[in-house]
């Protein structure tokens, strides 16, 4: 595929932390090309190196060797100033933990990214992810006034009203029950299909991962598996095979 069809990639990625006896290899020598305008999962047991991954794309955590790239941008070897640039201007994030200032309200926390950057809003743009989102009663609310389902379609409405060209999402559903979660996924995969956005996301949910166009599975820091079209039982069946190949670590 050429770069153009590529929101970001790594090339022989390693991260080790600590030295010695004490080194932990999280990521060995992994090679993958994210889609644009494409839904990929990240799958694999405990400390398998999914967000490290994702956070070495992103530019959240450095690399020990090897290159990650946001579209045609190297993101190793960016300076401070740079990767501020490309986290602001290019890549946006949603956690497991909603991150929304509790004395804003929903409006102003989907807005956050722009007011510190200095941007105006694309109104139409805007109108449509609030649409997306289904909460446009609900936009002079502050947090505590909206359920856990509510604030994190509020985060996913926060990462994507900049236009990003990737979003990353860390576990975006780990803290929300079925329902609010289907919601949020819903919405994730609506903002893939209806306004061609890219979602990268880690999870450890196979239901939530039946979202996705494609599912990357890691062991010990190499991608070793991958699914594309995946259901919640094809994903279930590859997780219990790799938890078989690591003795159920």
């Amino acid at each position: 595929m050429s770069a153009a069809g590529i929101a970001a990639r790594a090339e022989g990625l390693w991260k080790q932390y600590g030295e010695g006896d004490a080194a932990v290899v999280a990521l060995a020598g992994v090679d993958v090309e994210l889609k644009r305008s494409e839904f990929t999962a990240i799958m694999g047991p405990s400390g398998s190196g999914k967000s490290t991954l994702m956070h070495c794309l992103a530019g959240l955590d450095t690399v020990t060797r090897g290159h990650a790239f946001i579209g045609d941008t190297q993101v190793t070897g960016l300076g401070d100033a740079g990767l501020t640039k490309l986290r602001r201007e290019r890549i946006g994030f949603i956690f497991q933990q909603f991150n929304l200032l509790p004395t804003l309200t929903a409006e102003e926390n989907i807005l956050l990214p722009l007011t510190i950057a200095g941007r105006k809003p694309d109104r139409e743009w805007l109108n449509t992810v609030i649409d997306t989102i289904g909460l446009r009663d609900r936009l002079s609310h502050r947090p505590t006034e909206l359920s856990g389902g509510q604030q994190q379609r509020v985060a996913c409405a926060r990462a994507l009203v900049g236009r990003p060209e990737v979003i990353f999402a860390d576990e975006p559903t780990g803290n929300l029950d079925s329902t609010s979660g289907a919601e949020v996924l819903h919405f994730l995969r609506s903002a893939v299909d209806d306004h061609a956005q890219t979602i990268v996301m880690v999870t450890h949910d196979p239901n939530a991962a039946s979202y996705a166009d494609r599912v990357i599975f890691l062991k010990d820091g190499q991608i070793t598996a991958e699914l594309a079209k995946p259901t919640a039982d094809a994903v279930l069946d590859q997780l219990k095979t790799l938890d078989r190949a690591t003795g159920g670590r």
